[in-house]
């Protein structure tokens, strides 16, 4: 089922065949047509199922002809857990708006940058992407109304209630007018969102695609045993001898990302590394950097990684091991999505043997053992 048959603005449909989108993700399946129809949707799906395109590109296409708003009104609200997460949802929207008959104009609003920017953005906004604190901050500026929103998409639900938002977000529902399309996304169907799911959504449509643990079959998985003194140069043979070009390294420690990183580029590899102690500008340049392929590798921690959605990402490497075995579930899945095979590539030295041991066991799936006693790494 091409995109072509959903109903979608004829201009996203071209956009999506100039930028090599040919079908549709599962998620996207089910939720474009629910969501073109007016219904609500509660979407179950993993971060890189597509989740982000399943609801940006129906929403767009529904605002075609509504787009005229009063001052200091928007039309769509999406309240999403991070700022990472805020701007890829704000270029996704500009990406496929940005030819739309109706201009749609989309800005990302969050913490940790000045608010009179943002504030003095507010005008004639169609869709405003917010984490809910900053939010809350403008709307008692009186900088934006929430009394006309059309549609409310909550993405990565779960995200925001772990992080505490609870409050914040019922004080945002209370905000905003009884009729409206209520859209929920959220990787696992927890308690709390399942009760935000009871109490907002009105007859939904519901959408559970399979989790990460069940696509472990479509990920290439190996594992180099080696010395710690020889990761950093077998991280470079790989990348280099293998001609990666949008490679995602996992680090446990921001010290180790910053370290990885400076010395892949005096290697004449370009990479950054995004973690929490980056500024947001620096950590925004790096994302986008990555997804536009201007630098080879990227290099993260756990707690950043959650929030970069990225598709058809090709290589992921494990640096160093993830504390749990679940940890390292959600890292390689973000390779070998929605059947398109990726690798995960896993660097094990003597004293890691034993925990990876464990989280094999827990993931139930041995791991490919590749010998590098013949690799010359003497140049790397």
């Amino acid at each position: 089922m091409p995109f072509s048959t959903f109903g979608l603005s004829p201009s996203i449909v071209i956009q999506l065949i100039n930028n090599n989108y040919e079908h549709p993700y599962p998620i996207q399946k089910e939720a474009i047509p629910a969501i073109l129809e007016g219904k609500d949707v509660l979407g179950i799906a993993k971060t890189g199922s597509g989740k982000t395109a399943s609801y940006v590109l129906p929403i767009l296409t529904n605002l075609q002809g509504q787009t005229r708003t009063k001052n200091r009104h928007v039309n769509v609200l999406v309240l999403v857990p991070t700022r990472e997460l805020a701007g890829q949802v704000k270029d996704v929207f500009q990406q496929f708006g940005s030819t739309l008959p109706d201009r749609v104009k989309t800005i990302a609003v969050f913490g940790g940058v000045s608010i009179n920017t943002q504030m003095q953005a507010m005008q004639n906004v169609n869709v405003l992407v917010a984490t809910p604190g900053r939010l809350l901050e403008l709307v008692e500026s009186n900088a934006v109304h929430l009394s006309s929103i059309s549609a409310l998409v909550l993405d990565e639900a779960d995200k925001m209630l772990n992080l505490g938002f609870k409050s914040e977000m019922d004080k945002i529902f209370n905000l905003l007018p009884k009729k409206r399309q209520n859209l929920l996304f959220s990787a696992t169907l927890s308690e709390d969102v399942n009760t935000i799911n009871q109490v907002l959504l009105d007859n939904p449509a519901v959408i559970k695609i399979a989790s990460e643990e069940n696509n472990i079959d479509l990920i290439n998985q190996s594992a180099y045993y080696i010395d710690e003194d020889k990761k950093g140069p077998l991280l470079r043979y790989l990348i280099k001898h293998n001609n990666m070009q949008q490679v995602l390294v996992f680090t446990s420690s921001t010290y180790k990302a910053d370290n990885v990183a400076d010395k892949l580029r005096k290697n004449g590899i370009d990479a950054s590394a995004i973690h929490s102690k980056k500024s947001q500008s620096a950590r925004t340049d790096a994302l986008r950097n990555f997804k536009n392929g201007s630098i080879r590798v990227l290099v993260a921690t756990d707690l950043l990684a959650r929030g970069i959605d990225i598709e058809f990402l090709p290589v992921v490497i494990n640096y160093e091991l993830p504390r749990s075995p679940k940890d390292y579930i959600h890292r390689i899945g973000r390779t070998g999505r929605a059947d398109t095979p990726g690798d995960a590539i896993t660097i094990v030295t003597p004293e890691d043997e034993h925990h990876f041991k464990i989280i094999q066991k827990k993931m139930k799936k041995w791991v490919d053992r590749v010998a590098c006693d013949n690799l010359d790494l003497k140049h790397y």
